[in-house]
Formats: structure tokens, C-alpha cells, sequence
């Protein structure tokens, strides 16, 4: 009966060790999945991890970019508002200049209009038609230019009395503007001067200068704070002094009236307005 009994036993406990073999295998090969899937699902964490901070900084690059991107806009605005200050004051700029353009080039093309009706103006306001004397105008100032042969005899600095009628005209137009400036300027040939205490032509061309100065401030009452009296001596022809003739012409008087700019174009305007209502 032992026996029997020892050996179901050993039967049962045959069996029972042979269970629990099974189960191990088991235990250890779902244990080996868990262990594979857990690496596998580590792996992946890993990488997703390192995908977030990409991504982290893609998003940081981004705000950053459109930031920069708000910030250029509103510089672009402002120089976009400023270009079309600048653009809409060149643009006014450029309307100034054309219309100044446009009114040069009406000066320019009425300038001999005017220029001729002014000097007709002051010929009738000094009241002399003579080829011995010269009106004109140039560069804004007026110019009287009278023969010496009218002025003066030959080596002469005595004003002639038919001379001294003439400088009574031109000192009337001088003393209808008192802010005006006179210069009366003398000019000789090239013929050494010798005579009297005088030393050369330009001491003559001085003389005779201050002699038509004389003349306009004691004889007619002209202002001497508007006056300039200059000698120019025969350093300043008008033609090469090869002849009686081209000497004749060199020896000259200039009375040169200086307005100021603006009563220059007053006196301009006021000629033209004559002359269109003529």
C-alpha cells in the first residue's frame, strides 16, 4: 500500500513540476514581449521627444520671424508715409521749377522787347537823339555812354556847356530816384597824355570823371552819396586805337546807373504796361 501511495505521489509530483515549466515559459516569453514593446515604445518616446524640441524650435524661429515680420511692416509703413511726403514735396518742388522755367524763358524771349522799350524810355527821359551818345541796357544796369568829342576838347577835362545841357537831362533822371547809384566812368586812347601838371591818360580819365561829377552835383543838384566818379584810363578799348577814328571812339564817358534789382524790374514792368497800352 506504500508503495502505491509513493508512487502516485511521485506521479503527482512529476506532473505538477512539469505545469509549472509551462507557465514559466510562458511568464518568460510574454515577459520577453512586455520587454520588446517597452524598448520599442521607448524608442519611439525618444524620438517624439526629440521631434518636440524641433518643433519647440521651428515654433520659437516663427514667432520670432513674424515678429520681425510685424516690426518691418510697420517700418514699412512709415517709410512708406515718409517716401510719399518726399515724393509729393519733389513733386511740388518740381512744379516750382517748371513754373520758374517757364517764366525765365518768358523773360528771356520778352527780353528784347523789353530792353528796347526801356531804353526808349530813357532816351525820352533824358530827351536826346544823338549818335554821340549810347543808352542801353546790360546785366541790370543802365548805360549812358557819351562821346568825349561831346564832353570835352581834345586833351581836355573842362566840361563843354553843350555837354553840360546833356548831363542836365541825365542828372534829371538820377534825382527822380534817389536810391539809385551813378557811376560815371572815363575812358582815354592810347595817345601819351603830356600836358600840365596831369601825369598820364589815366590821371586825364580821372579828372575828366570827377569833372562830369562836378558838373551833376553843383550845376544840378544831384545827391554826391549817389555818386562814383572812376577813371578807366586806355586800359579798356572798345577797338584797337590803329586809327583817328578807333581812337575817337575809345576816348568815351559812361554814366552807368545802378538800380536795385527789384526797382530794375519795377521800372521793367512799368515800361511794358506802357507799351502794351499803346
Amino acid at each position: 500500500m506504500k508503495k502505491v501511495v509513493l508512487l502516485l505521489a511521485l506521479v503527482a509530483l512529476s506532473l505538477g513540476s512539469c505545469g509549472t515549466k509551462k507557465k514559466i515559459a510562458e511568464l518568460e516569453s510574454k515577459n520577453k514581449e512586455c520587454q520588446d514593446l517597452l524598448n520599442s515604445t521607448t524608442v519611439k518616446l525618444n524620438m517624439c521627444l526629440s521631434e518636440k524640441d524641433i518643433l519647440n524650435n521651428q515654433i520659437a524661429d516663427l514667432k520670432k520671424t513674424n515678429s520681425d515680420l510685424i516690426s518691418n511692416v510697420g517700418n514699412m509703413t512709415m517709410l512708406s508715409t515718409k517716401g510719399a511726403e518726399n515724393l509729393e514735396k519733389s513733386l511740388e518742388s518740381l512744379k516750382e521749377k517748371d513754373l520758374k522755367i517757364s517764366r525765365l524763358q518768358d523773360a528771356l524771349t520778352k527780353k528784347d522787347s523789353v530792353t528796347l522799350a526801356l531804353v526808349t524810355s530813357l532816351k525820352s527821359s533824358v530827351g536826346i537823339n544823338d549818335p554821340d551818345i549810347e543808352i542801353n541796357v546790360e546785366k541790370g544796369v543802365v548805360m549812358i555812354s557819351i562821346a568825349d568829342k561831346m564832353l570835352f576838347k581834345s586833351g581836355s577835362y573842362e566840361v563843354s556847356d553843350r555837354a553840360k545841357e546833356v548831363l542836365g537831362k541825365v542828372a534829371k533822371v538820377v534825382n527822380d530816384k534817389s536810391t539809385f547809384e551813378c557811376m560815371v566812368e572815363s575812358h582815354t586812347d592810347n595817345v601819351p597824355y603830356r600836358n600840365g601838371v596831369l601825369l598820364d591818360n589815366w590821371d586825364l580819365s580821372v579828372k575828366r570823371a570827377t569833372s562830369v561829377v562836378r558838373v551833376l552835383t553843383n550845376d544840378h543838384k544831384v545827391n554826391p552819396k549817389q555818386l562814383i566818379a572812376a577813371g578807366r584810363g586806355e586800359f579798356i578799348p572798345l577797338v584797337e586805337n590803329d586809327s583817328t577814328q578807333n581812337r575817337s571812339a575809345n576816348r568815351r564817358t559812361r554814366i552807368i546807373v545802378m538800380p536795385k534789382i527789384d526797382e530794375f524790374y519795377n521800372m521793367i514792368e512799368k515800361e511794358m504796361k506802357n507799351q502794351a497800352g499803346k
